[in-house]
């Protein structure tokens, strides 16, 4: 892959008007767009359609986490829109994940890259404390995500400064999938567990989830194409 190929735009919209326009200014200069809730509530999966006949590559962010059969039943669903990534939540269990890696199967070779979220790059460890979980948000993502490969997945989203104790403990051929990328030009807005792109590839990620550096930017593909030749 090219660095640019390693590059998933955050299209955190509701306005499919706006998810379009960047998806075709960005074509050929990223390796793909991320369309979350916020985008599929408002545009349904239509709107993940269009989307992808820019010919950008979806990252399916919808984390899908409920019951075994739900989340199987939602798998399914979702692999009509031919993602390139779709994801759940690990803290659903060996179970549930088992469940989405079935339901996803009969795609075949096309099949995308299931992932699980570990732990939120929003939280920190007195947030996990918040909540009853105990111990570091790091040593919650390395136990979660030893349980999601055991699943049968392909990976993980993490943030950057678990990545390297992640490919230690799980093998190079776990995909790790990491948000929270900001540029050191970049304001680090509401993630807490966040570091630059260039550093994030160093420790061993395979794909960055970079939003508003490039979406607010006011040229976005140059935003882009700056990112990409820090990575370089």
């Amino acid at each position: 892959m090219t660095p640019a190929d390693r590059i998933f735009v955050a299209l955190d919209t509701a306005d499919e008007k706006t998810a379009l326009d960047l998806a075709g200014r960005l074509n050929g200069l990223v390796g793909g767009v991320k369309l979350g809730k916020e985008f599929f509530t408002a545009c349904g999966p239509e709107g993940v359609r269009r989307v992808a006949a820019t010919g950008a590559k979806v990252f399916l962010d919808l984390k899908f986490h409920d019951i075994p059969a739900t989340v199987a039943g939602a798998v399914k669903a979702a692999l009509r829109l031919k993602p390139f990534m779709l994801n759940v939540h690990a803290s659903g269990g060996a179970a549930m994940m088992r469940a989405a890696v079935a339901a996803a199967g009969p795609a075949g070779a096309g099949r995308p890259l299931l992932l699980a979220v570990t732990v939120l790059t929003s939280l920190a460890d007195r947030d996990l404390a918040a909540i009853g979980i105990p111990g570091t948000a790091d040593r919650q993502v390395l136990r979660l995500a030893a349980l999601a490969k055991g699943s049968g997945l392909d990976g993980v989203v993490c943030s950057a400064r678990e990545v390297k104790a992640l490919r230690q403990a799980l093998g190079s051929d776990f995909t790790l999938v990491v948000p929270g990328i900001r540029p050191a030009w970049a304001a680090a807005d509401d993630q807490k567990r966040v570091t630059t792109p260039k550093d994030a590839l160093a420790a061993g990620a395979d794909y960055l989830v970079i939003g508003r550096p490039i979406t607010g930017a006011d040229d976005p593909a140059e935003a882009a194409k700056r990112i990409a030749s820090e990575l370089a």
